[in-house]
């Protein structure tokens, strides 16, 4: 099963490039890297622990 790779984040709304850093949490919710510490990792949609995004090559 693939991660659903956002584009945007779901806080800010800022664009995130599939190569850059980007916070994901089990249900997939998907944050950038400013909001990820101002959240201290926490998810506020499901109260999940934010990680680090794995990173694909663009196509």
């Amino acid at each position: 099963m693939a991660l659903e790779m956002r584009e945007t984040c779901e806080r800010c709304e800022v664009s995130l490039t599939t190569d850059g850093p980007a916070s994901i949490c089990s249900y997939e919710c998907t944050f950038c890297a400013d909001c990820t510490e101002a959240m201290a990792a926490n998810c506020p949609n499901c109260g999940g622990e934010l990680v680090a995004r794995p990173r694909r090559k663009a196509a």
